[in-house]
């Protein structure tokens, strides 16, 4: 297949474009060009939140299959469409668990209810929209992606706190469930979706297969560091503690993780990284390699925390 990834330089994107590659797919990059593309990758430079240069330089080309990795509003997605509708096989979306509606109920389930509010309700009106103009879609939803390259601060704000010996603020009591799937995974599960007839039309939770305490996802990132789990300093705060915007964690502080049965079916997918495993690779060969354990880093919000709590 012809393939066009929208970006494929970042986290997601790169995995993805391996995977495609070791298929002997032809992949086609579309991004601003602010990081290199693979050897032997095409890849065609331009603004995806500008429609005119879209269709500038995407109306002649020809393409099996879209993955859309970073679209987040209708309008970085919509022009896309109206480019290609009639003319590909597949448009695989990345979309994201954070649409659901905070439930009693748990896990999530593909058929629960969005959110209005939430802040990726725009990935939720573009699904519904590629379902309203008979795109032959499938729709991806991850809950926390973690992995080598991650340039969300997820895994990194652990390691931050526990090569330095400080301690770990966890808001609540530290038995909040919640969900990291590896971004390796994440990609296979992409790629299982092309050629699949039971995929198209269709959204899939996927993430790991394990729910994790926030105190375990310490614990676990501790291990993946060689450090000892159990003389870690977690340290239990009210999350209703005033902060003013500063964000103290990384996670929402709630219940939330995923069903991930129905792409265990459909794509034939089972993810290959349990979280400790996912983590060391993530240590080993991103947060050291980088630099960042010897980093200055911004504790003032911990400080902060760990100034109130001591005084109540």
């Amino acid at each position: 297949m012809r393939i066009l990834v929208m970006g494929g330089t970042r986290f997601i994107g790169i995995y993805l474009t391996r995977l495609l590659m070791a298929q002997d797919h032809d992949v086609v990059l579309f991004n601003r060009g602010n990081q290199p593309a693979p050897v032997g990758v095409e890849q065609i430079l331009g603004d995806r939140t500008d429609p005119a240069q879209l269709k500038e330089k995407l109306a002649d080309e020809q393409f099996d299959a879209i993955f859309d990795n970073n679209g987040r509003e209708l309008s970085d997605t919509q022009p896309l469409i109206e480019i290609f509708k009639g003319q590909i096989k597949h448009f695989v979306y990345v979309s994201s668990a954070g649409v659901y509606q905070k439930s009693d109920q748990m896990p999530h389930l593909e058929s629960d209810p969005i959110d209005p509010q939430s802040r990726h309700k725009g990935k939720a009106e573009t699904e519904a929209y590629l379902a309203a103009q008979g795109i032959p879609f499938t729709s991806i939803r991850p809950v926390y992606i973690y992995g080598a390259q991650n340039y969300n601060d997820l895994e990194s704000w652990f390691f931050d706190r526990i090569t330095r010996d400080r301690p770990i603020p966890i808001p609540g009591n530290g038995m909040h469930l919640t969900q990291w799937g590896h971004v390796q995974d994440l990609a296979a599960a992409m790629v299982a979706v092309l050629g699949n007839p039971r995929a198209v039309g269709q959204i899939y939770n996927v993430s790991g297969d394990r729910y994790i305490s926030f105190d375990g996802l310490a614990k676990a990132c501790a291990m993946a560091a060689d450090k000892d789990p159990e003389a870690l300093k977690l340290v239990h705060y009210d999350p209703h503690l005033d902060l003013g915007k500063r964000k103290a964690f990384p996670m929402r502080v709630q219940h939330f993780f995923t069903d991930i049965h129905k792409a265990q079916k459909d794509l034939y997918w089972r993810s290959q990284y349990d979280v400790v495993a996912g983590l060391r690779d993530s240590f080993q060969n991103d947060y050291l390699p980088s630099g960042r354990d010897s980093a200055t880093i911004d504790f003032s919000i911990d400080e902060a925390i760990l100034k109130s709590t001591n005084n109540s």
